[in-house]
């Protein structure tokens, strides 16, 4: 079998498992009419019909379904085989791919990227983000990054970035000049309060937690919306109430353009992990990334100490 017919069957193999020649195109880094072309080839050689093309869907035909089965485990063992030249080398080569999600983008990866491309200047990292908890592999990715309760119990787990996180809760000063200083969680009812809605659609009530007990409330307002720095932007220019990662509202918190509140009722929940599937060999590359993180580092990403105008 030459390259030609090799690169047309990892095409198919991605496409196939994806369901989309976007994703896979953009996994892949080549473009939707190269893979497209490529499985039309395919298609031709063998004389049957691999996958079922719709403008919404694209799904393999029962022939598609039987080879993406037999092809998985194939290219995995081919896949290890490559990688394995790495143990000959003194720096691992390769590319890594995290599916990760935008909190883990924005906050946990930026401290850690440039020290390790920099310690192993033969990897190429690729990171996409998303919410949705996926199958890392079946998905073409070599690990992901996510919050213990959305991680699969088959998982390699590793700690990365803080141990505990916290949710903090945020306005103006000159938003509290105009509405006051809530003293109680449920006091948020009664102010105006800038809401997050996930990519799932899902808008998560507020939570606090005191002394062991817990508050859940689902405030209102006149801003909903996906994106953090609207979000921030909008409680800086005095709109409302924010309600975020801790770390997201720190830079604010420290140029004095917000003020936290109720603070002892921040909520602390377990810091992210990266997590990828056990396999009888760890591609260089991901290897080389989970040592590195293991490895204790100066001026990680930890809780902020925002000890001034309390309440």
């Amino acid at each position: 079998m030459d390259d030609a017919k090799l690169s047309e069957l990892a095409a198919f193999a991605a496409v196939a498992r994806l369901r989309s020649f976007r994703a896979a195109a953009a996994l892949r880094g080549v473009s939707r009419s190269t893979l497209s072309d490529a499985v039309r080839r395919l298609e031709a050689h063998l004389g049957v019909r691999l996958l079922n093309r719709t403008t919404r869907s694209v799904t393999p035909t029962e022939p598609g379904a039987q080879l993406l089965e037999r092809l998985t485990p194939a290219m995995r063992d081919i896949s290890e085989a490559l990688d394995a030249v790495n143990d000959f080398r003194q720096s691992p080569m390769g590319t890594l791919r995290l599916n990760v999600p935008w909190a883990a983008a924005g906050l946990i990866l930026p401290p850690i990227v440039a020290g390790f491309l920099k310690a192993y200047p033969g990897v190429t990292l690729e990171v996409t983000s998303e919410e949705n908890t996926i199958d890392v592999l079946a998905a073409g990715f070599d690990a992901g990054i996510r919050y213990d309760e959305r991680v699969e119990r088959d998982m390699i787990a590793v700690q990365i970035g803080p141990r505990s996180q916290r949710f903090a809760t945020a306005a103006s000063p000159h938003y509290l000049s105009k509405h006051g200083r809530p003293k109680n969680p449920r006091d948020l009812l009664d102010h105006v309060c800038i809401r997050h809605r996930f990519p799932s659609g899902a808008m998560l009530p507020w939570e606090f937690e005191r002394n062991g007990k817990t508050i859940r409330i689902t405030p209102s307002g006149p801003l909903i919306t996906n994106q953090i720095e609207l979000e921030l932007g909008a409680a800086i220019g005095g709109l409302g109430v924010i309600y975020g990662f801790e770390a997201w509202l720190a830079p604010a918190f420290k140029s004095a353009t917000l003020e936290p509140l109720l603070k002892h009722w921040w909520q602390d929940f377990s810091g992210p992990v990266l997590y990828y599937p056990s396999r009888r060999h760890m591609p260089a590359p991901l290897r080389a990334f989970v040592d590195y993180v293991k490895k204790p580092k100066t001026g990680s990403v930890e809780n902020i100490d925002s000890s001034d105008n309390i309440s």
